[in-house]
């Protein structure tokens, strides 16, 4: 049986990650342009491209439940946007900004994996078996991006803000 609570917070959540990707998508380039290494660049582009996807899927969601897209302001991701734009500003050009860097983008990528599942989990339990399947399409690819962050950390990135000092 559905809980109109649970829809109220299932839609206040979307409205909240719909605001965050769209948040993400100005945030990113700024990113980009201040990564060093090429191969997190390259995959600060590949996360942009894919953030435009995740803000069409989840347009489809809220059309699937008769709702306007709108975001509503969250300060969450807000404030973890301004953390990396610190990092940009305090170590550009040093040794660290990029492992500064990923270690602000997994903190976003952290934010997300946790709004997507808790997304899948409501729609599932609302009976929304589309939403499920839109949602957790991205889930997978949020996953799939904070490893390939991590992969970079560990395969370089630290290793080189450490041997630059």
């Amino acid at each position: 049986m559905k809980s109109r609570e649970l829809d109220a917070l299932f839609l206040e959540a979307l409205k909240d990650i719909y605001y965050a990707e769209r948040k993400i998508l100005r945030a990113l380039p700024k990113m980009m342009r201040a990564a060093q290494s090429e191969e997190l660049k390259q995959a600060f582009q590949q996360h942009r491209e894919e953030t435009e996807v995740h803000k069409e899927r989840l347009e489809q969601v809220f059309e699937m439940i008769g709702k306007r897209p709108s975001g509503k302001t969250c300060p969450a991701i807000d404030g973890i946007i301004e953390e990396g734009e610190e990092v940009i500003d305090t170590f550009k050009g040093a040794p660290a900004l990029d492992a500064g860097l990923v270690a602000a983008a997994q903190a976003v990528e952290h934010y997300e994996i946790a709004r997507y599942g808790t997304l899948c989990a409501w729609a599932k339990v609302l009976g929304m078996q589309d939403a499920v399947n839109v949602l957790t399409q991205t889930l997978d690819e949020e996953k799939r991006t904070d490893e390939l962050l991590n992969q970079l950390a560990e395969g370089q990135i630290n290793e080189m803000a450490v041997a630059a000092e």
